[in-house]
């Protein structure tokens, strides 16, 4: 099937990753999963394993050689790139890593990841973006706006970052036909949450922790023609939260 949309999608393995696979897989998408983890067998979508790129972030070399990779295997466009790769180290016992206590070259790890790779990505494959008219969805957090329980220092400067490389490159992609927004999702039920989460939800407006799901539907709603003239935003995925 030639019209068949392509979709590249980083941090695929688990949680938001995980449903958003789910989501475009089900409305009939190639979905090109790139993660640091080798492909798990017991994924359940098809073709997984021959559109699966193990891929380092964090290594910016790696990533700079993946981009070939990718170009191969997609045939000349790309619908969508989701950047959702994220990782938020944390301290001895799972402690917050302050500005005060995170080490340079974790800040830097941190950037690699949640940052560098989402501007690497979408650069390298902006030919293809553009062939697609396609759409880019940077995941940023609440934590880029404002300091938080759990999320520490680094994670939350290199979320507030892609919110602001989203607005450039939502600029800067414009002229190209391609669009550029971000979703920042609030406590959502995946293995990135920390203990004393439910003290937060006890307090949100909507008391109860978002679904991959939820946030994986957003994502779709960006990429798909319901969106078509919406670049530059930033959608907050969080159950009043910000509020």
């Amino acid at each position: 099937m030639s019209d068949q949309k392509t979709l590249v999608l980083t941090g695929a393995s688990r949680g938001i990753g995980h449903a958003t696979v789910k989501r475009f897989s089900a409305e009939g998408w190639r979905v090109l999963t790139c993660s640091r983890q080798p492909f798990d067998p017991r994924c359940p979508w098809p073709g997984g394993e021959a559109n699966h790129i193990e891929i380092d972030l964090a290594d910016p070399n790696k990533t700079i050689a993946a981009i070939e990779t990718i170009r191969a295997k997609v045939g000349g466009k790309v619908h969508a790139l989701v950047n959702n790769a994220g990782i938020s180290p944390k301290g001895p016992g799972g402690a917050r890593l302050n500005t005060l206590d995170t080490d340079l070259r974790t800040w830097g790890h941190v950037f690699h990841v949640n940052f560098f790779a989402s501007v690497i990505l979408a650069r390298g494959l902006k030919d293809e973006l553009t062939a697609a008219k396609g759409s880019i969805v940077n995941v940023t957090s609440i934590a880029g706006s404002r300091v938080h329980p759990f999320a520490g220092a680094a994670y939350a400067t290199s979320k507030a970052a892609l919110a602001a490389l989203t607005r450039e490159m939502a600029h800067d992609f414009g002229p190209l036909g391609v669009r550029v927004n971000a979703i920042a999702p609030g406590e959502v039920e995946t293995s990135i949450l920390s203990p004393g989460t439910e003290k937060i939800v006890e307090k949100l407006p909507l008391q109860r922790l978002g679904q991959p799901k939820e946030v994986a539907d957003v994502i779709w709603f960006l990429c798909s023609d319901q969106a078509s003239y919406i670049s530059g935003a930033e959608i907050e995925v969080n159950g009043a939260q910000h509020v």
